[in-house]
């Protein structure tokens, strides 16, 4: 059995992940590692063997953990690394910060960040997939990253570095975000909380905000550049594919595609990963079939099947 360095955060072993993911649904992490601090953090990757698997795991608001859950340890960060600060038109953000809580207090200091009001998720997430909203994406406003990675050196690492690229990063795997630097215009607080408000307002009537969902399933099939922007010429919108290809409301088990949006993938209710990730699968089928175009998944799914999924 392999042996882990000692800690200060919380290591639990066999820790069930269900419950830590939007979706509510997934096997156990093998270790579950929840570090004190930065150092901790450092200290415990840099002693953990080279061939143990570790993967840094958000809120889970994009996240399909598959039925028999994650070998090796799954890093997931909470207080200490969710502080915010603003100093001029500068954010500092910690990995932990949720994306809607910065948007928020950004805006208070009258800094305009207000893309991050209505994606789910924390700050860790956004860089490292370059989330984006309404036609603004991180890349757009990211200045540098602190970044522990898998040896447990500690990195700054800058926006030329991340290779960004729509819903991508070039951060390698085992390598944790703690910290990020934003930079935003100055504006009007008054302007940027009407604004967040109008986004919220669009947000609750197109997408089902009341369902459990990990937002959209499948990335939009189009041309997007090197900095992560759409090319508007070849842009096609997943949602209408799906609903092209009769997939709006389609059932396997308790998973659903939404009725609301056809690109919400939901637990309708008693969903397994087995259901979800096989109604997203049967959905990239039926849309190659009417369309000849192949979505990918913008939700991750990570770990093993069960053996019942295997039978």
């Amino acid at each position: 059995m392999t042996t882990l360095p000692s800690v200060r955060g919380t290591l639990t072993p066999n820790r069930p992940l269900a419950d830590l993911t939007w979706l509510r649904v997934g096997g156990p992490a093998e270790w579950l590692f929840q570090p004190a601090d930065v150092d901790d953090l450092r200290s415990f990757l840099a002693g953990v063997p080279s061939d143990v698997p570790v993967f840094p795991m958000g809120v889970g608001s994009n996240l399909i953990v598959r039925d028999g859950g994650i070998k090796g340890v799954v890093i997931r960060l909470g207080r200490g690394f969710n502080g915010i600060s603003v100093e001029g038109n500068r954010v500092t953000a910690g990995a932990a910060a949720l994306d809607a809580h910065v948007a928020r207090k950004a805006a208070e200091a009258g800094v305009d960040l207000t893309f991050l009001r209505t994606i789910p998720g924390a700050i860790g997430g956004a860089v490292r997939m370059n989330a984006g909203c309404y036609g603004a994406y991180t890349a757009d406003h990211f200045v540098q990253a602190t970044v522990v990675m898998r040896d447990g050196t500690v990195r700054n690492v800058t926006k030329g570095e991340m290779g960004f690229a729509y819903r991508h990063s070039d951060l390698p795997d085992g390598a944790v975000v703690v910290e990020a630097v934003f930079e935003g215009p100055l504006a009007d607080p008054a302007e940027l909380a009407s604004r967040m408000d109008d986004q919220l307002a669009r947000r609750d009537a197109t997408q089902p905000v009341k369902d459990r969902s990990a937002g959209s399933t499948f990335r939009n099939p189009a041309g997007f550049s090197s900095t992560g922007r759409a090319d508007d010429v070849h842009d096609l919108k997943a949602w209408k594919l799906i609903d092209e290809a009769g997939m709006r409301g389609a059932r396997q088990g308790g998973a659903q595609m939404s009725e609301k949006h056809p690109n919400f993938l939901i637990n309708a209710g008693g969903a397994t990963a087995a259901d979800l990730e096989g109604l997203g699968e049967e959905v990239r089928k039926r849309v190659f079939k009417n369309s000849g175009l192949t979505l990918e998944w913008e939700i991750m799914r990570v770990g093993v099947t069960s053996p019942e999924a295997d039978a």
